[in-house]
């Protein structure tokens, strides 16, 4: 019952004060708005401080007048409690939000200008920079981007900019903070707790962002970071020490407010970019540390020391306390980077990494698989930090471990070679993999320790060779042992160096199985060392190509104890090899096995199943001429074979020496579908050109099917009904209707008479017949000649033409998208950097396409495209040659394919963007004519300009022809054009 009426009186005073101070703070706002002159709102602002915070009301009052001094040296000041009670109620309640936009709006505005400098500090400053740091950032970074009627406060703006920087910077209000998070209130869940952090840590981390340009130095990105980083690992330092101080042994796991929110800065510091800054200050303490650690002199040992020293473990805790994955990653890639530039060896580079991240390695897959997989296979390190992800990663002990201790990882060792390899020894990887990326794990693979001699010599060897090729003047040796040697690498040779022994700590000699990873005893090794011996002079006894064996003896002999002396059972052997060596016919065996294929959509099946050789090749052969029957299904699985036939190994389902074939029938499939489908073809293909998941060889075969497809379809013949060389029906020398027959005609023919249609009898059309007189010695036959249109169901071979070119219709469909993003750089893609030969190839594809559209409207709407396309730096500046000669030729296509009518008409039209590119290319192509040390784009070059001269010409020979045109109609042209002095720029 006491405890209650305890609680009821604590709950009546938390009341009473709660209400104290909103009708203060309400007085003080009516105050401040009701005020005539800045001492009025001084004083104001004096009594409600005064209530929260222990000041030196001497310290200002001598800067405001005297009736007001008097006023705020006679204020009474509080007891220490009740200001600590007031000074809780004021910033978790909605006071301090309501007194803060007054600050920093009304008063920022109206007065603060006019504030004495103390007084500006000790009744204004201070209720920002004495008061709960995170209520206060909350409240202040909105500010930075203040609007009001649209327009941006830059008062407001530069009076939070200033506010923010004394208090987080100045006055350590982020260390404040990490201190504020240890402690979770009461009147809060984990979950809102949570939330709270991560809200701060992000408005903390964005500060640089919103600040306006122009603001105060400390606000910009750099110092910034700068200073708040040193403020967070001094946070995690006490945290620390409070937690080592609470008990001896450092037993404490859990992360609480204060480390969660360091970890949170970290990580959205390292998301706005600013990973470097970080690190910068990071590892010049983490590099001390750790060399204080390996200094000699200490009792214990150096993994002990690390183990158990205090001050190094919240290292570890920040990192867990990151969830970002990518800061993780980020954080992690450029602190190796950083660490590459210094003199750190290879025990230092270990033991800093074990430091950061051996609790969250042992505990998340995600981080293991960031060493092992992308540290590995994705990203190109120098060779230290290789050599220190290789010892924390898979190795997992200091480089100084012996050699006892780094053999019981040979399993892990093991694995990850093989993981290597299997990425390393694939033509994808050699085919698409930047040098340096090769050269990377290539390394990788030859450093790790592996328990075989024979695979540590392979890696020697490889790495040897590259290296050779990479520099002939500097080779890579991995160790002493390295030497040029010539190697079995079909593990056919039966030497000692197959298996490969180890010593552990028990003395007893082990030998590692290649296959399976366990060890065999000395014992088992001499058993299988007797079966290898009886099984090698089996061999030689197989020495005459004539002589008829049963297999069914050498399974006997392999399985007997070499008991040869039974006769009968030799009799036995020899009736059971003669009877089972009959020939019989095997052609029918398989029939039902090798279906011939009727369907594509089986065809996309068989070749979607990579693990049936035999059918992928009985596919391959029969798809192109399913392709060529047009059957009605080819619109549906259009999509799916196109991306079937492209990404189907050839390699892989045929025999040694036959994949040439396999993939002309491949290219020859596309191709054919291109033609004969081309809308539902060009679209996936155009994906597939820049995808990440083909290589550089599938992107050159799909751009060589594009070339070869465009080539068909020009060259493709199609009939139509053929255009009259002159006008049928004559109507301007005569006044008649347009649709009567002209009278011109031989004399004495009689007039025109109007007949009914007799070809069908839903005719629209009239018809008309009249007399001719006859020709001196022609034979009468008839009484007339009709004229009228001809019957639906005759076409004279004269009237048919046949058009040599189906392209010009699908250009567009060829070239835009696959114009669209040949600048951007992915993963796997970069198009303007190592796949150089895939640009030139795209280019030259385009350039092909344009001449299959030449002389058609088509070219004309898509020069302009092309002509922005090869006037980027990028591609006509390119240091290759390769690519700046497939540019000469697709200008030259340009030129070739261009109407010069065309251009003759932009140019009277007032449409300057083809005489701009045109022009470009005559200046670009006289550049590399003067400049260009490659012979074959200086003739390239000479080529394309001679071929501009010549549509130059054309073009001046239409301009003129226009000329009488427009002054026989009439037309009005601009001054310039009228007075003939338009400047053609070709």
């Amino acid at each position: 019952m006491d405890g209650g009426e305890e609680t009821e009186k604590k709950n009546g005073r938390e009341e009473s004060t709660n209400t104290e101070v909103l009708d203060t703070v309400g007085k003080v706002i009516a105050t401040i708005k009701e005020a005539k002159n800045v001492d009025q709102v001084v004083c104001a602002l004096h009594s409600l401080a005064l209530r929260l915070f222990s000041l030196d009301s001497r310290a200002f009052a001598g800067s405001i007048d005297k009736q007001y001094r008097d006023e705020v040296i006679g204020a009474e000041v509080p007891s220490e409690h009740k200001r600590d009670s007031w000074w809780q109620v004021f910033y978790r309640s909605t006071a301090f939000p309501t007194m803060a936009r007054v600050l920093l709006f009304d008063v920022a505005l109206d007065w603060l200008i006019c504030f004495p400098i103390s007084a500006k500090k000790h009744v204004y400053d201070v209720f920002f920079l004495r008061g709960c740091i995170s209520e206060v950032v909350q409240t202040l970074v909105p500010y930075l981007q203040h609007y009001s009627n649209g327009r941006l406060e830059t008062s407001v703006c530069s009076n939070a900019e200033r506010l923010l920087a004394l208090c987080l910077l100045e006055n350590d209000g982020v260390l404040q903070l990490a201190r504020e998070f240890s402690q979770q209130s009461e009147d809060m869940n984990l979950e809102q707790h949570m939330s709270a952090i991560s809200k701060v840590a992000q408005l903390v981390t964005s500060v640089p962002d919103k600040a306006r340009l122009g603001s105060s130095a400390l606000l910009s990105s750099h110092l910034y970071v700068k200073r708040i980083t040193i403020q967070l690992i001094q946070g995690a330092e006490e945290w620390e020490k409070k937690c080592y101080d609470e008990s001896t042994n450092f037993s404490r796991s859990d992360l609480d407010g204060s480390i969660l929110f360091i970890g949170d800065a970290f990580a959205r510091i390292c998301r706005r970019g600013s990973a470097d800054l970080l690190l910068s200050e990071v590892i010049p303490q983490i590099v001390t540390q750790v060399r204080s650690v390996l200094e000699p002199g200490s009792d214990l040992t150096v993994s002990e020391a690390f183990k158990s020293k205090p001050g190094l473990h919240y290292w570890s805790k920040i990192m867990e306390a990151i969830k970002d994955s990518y800061a993780v990653e980020r954080i992690s890639e450029q602190l190796l980077l950083k660490l590459a530039t210094q003199n750190i060896n290879d025990i230092e580079g270990y033991w800093i990494l074990w430091l950061l991240f051996h609790q969250i390695y042992e505990r998340q897959a995600s981080i293991r698989s960031m060493f092992t997989e992308r540290f590995l296979l994705w990203k190109a390190f120098p060779i230290c930090c290789l050599k220190w992800i290789l010892q924390f990663s898979v190795l997992q002990c200091p480089p100084d471990t012996a050699f006892e201790v780094k053999s019981q990882n040979r399993r892990n060792i093991l694995d990850t070679t093989q993981r290597l390899l299997a990425v390393w020894s694939k033509r994808e990887f050699v085919q698409s993999a930047p040098v340096e990326q090769q050269a990377y794990l290539t390394a990788a693979v030859g450093r790790l320790e592996s328990p075989s001699d024979l695979v540590r010599r392979m890696a020697n060897s490889v790495a040897l060779v590259f290296s050779k090729v990479i520099d002939p003047s500097n080779p890579l040796y991995l160790d002493d042992s390295c030497r040029e040697e010539t190697i079995d690498w079909e593990f056919t040779t039966t030497n000692t160096d197959m298996v490969a022994s180890a010593k552990i700590s028990d003395g007893k000699e082990t030998e590692i199985n290649q296959d399976t990873g366990r060890s065999t005893s000395v014992s088992e090794k001499a058993h299988k060392d007797t079966n290898n011996k009886n099984k090698a002079l089996m061999e030689l006894t197989l020495m005459d190509p004539d002589e008829v064996i049963d297999p069914a003896t050498l399974n006997n002999e392999a399985d007997s104890d070499g008991d040869t002396d039974n006769d009968d059972d030799s009799e036995n052997s020899e009736t059971s090899s003669e009877s089972s060596l009959q020939p019989y016919d095997l052609s029918d065996d398989d029939t039902d096995l090798k279906k011939n294929f009727a369907q594509l959509i089986d065809v996309v099946g068989a070749l979607r199943k990579s693990d049936d050789a035999d059918g992928v090749e009985r596919a391959l052969d029969v798809a192109e001429k399913l392709i060529r029957a047009a059957p009605d299904e080819l619109s549906f699985v259009a999509g799916d074979l196109v991306r079937t036939l492209v990404q189907v190994r050839c390699s892989d389902s045929t025999l040694e020496g036959e994949e040439e074939s396999a993939e002309e029938k491949r290219q020859k499939a596309l191709v054919a579908m291109i033609v004969n489908c081309p809308l539902g073809s060009l679209d996936p293909i155009n994906k597939l050109l820049y995808s990440p998941n083909v290589d550089t060889s599938q992107r050159i075969m799909i751009l060589d099917v594009m070339t070869d497809a465009a080539l068909e379809l020009a060259h493709a013949r199609t009939s139509r009904q053929k255009q009259p060389s002159r006008t049928q029906i004559w109507t301007t020398a005569e006044t008649k209707p347009w649709f009567l027959p002209s009278s011109i005609g031989p004399a004495g023919a009689s007039t025109w008479k109007e007949i009914s249609g007799t070809e069908s009898p839903l005719s629209l059309t009239q018809s008309y017949e009249r007399e001719l007189p006859v020709k001196p010695g022609q034979d009468r036959r008839g009484k007339s000649r009709r004229w009228g249109r001809k019957s639906t169901n005759v076409v004279q071979d004269n009237q048919v033409e046949w058009s040599q070119n189906k392209f010009p219709p699908f250009a567009a469909a060829f070239m835009l998208p696959a114009m669209q993003g040949f600048d951007k750089k992915r993963h796997g893609v970069d198009f303007l950097g190592r796949d150089f030969i895939v640009l030139g190839k795209l280019i030259h594809m385009l350039g092909t396409c344009m001449k299959c559209s030449a002389m058609h409207p088509e070219a004309s709407v898509l020069a302009l495209p092309l002509l922005d396309m090869l006037s980027s730096r990028n591609i006509s500046h390119h240091a290759e040659a390769y690519v700046r000669k497939a540019v000469l030729f697709a200008a030259s296509c340009i030129l070739l394919a261009l109407n010069p009518t065309f251009v003759a008409s932009a140019l009277v039209e007032g449409s300057n963007e083809i005489s701009r590119g045109l022009e470009w290319v005559r200046t670009w192509a006289l550049s590399v004519a003067e400049s260009d040390t490659d012979k074959e784009c200086y003739m390239m070059a000479m080529a394309c300009l001679q071929l501009h001269s010549e549509m130059a010409l054309q073009t001046s020979r239409a301009l003129e022809s226009s000329d009488s045109i427009i002054q026989t109609r009439g037309i009005s042209l601009p001054s310039n054009l009228s007075k003939g002095t338009i400047r053609i720029s070709l």
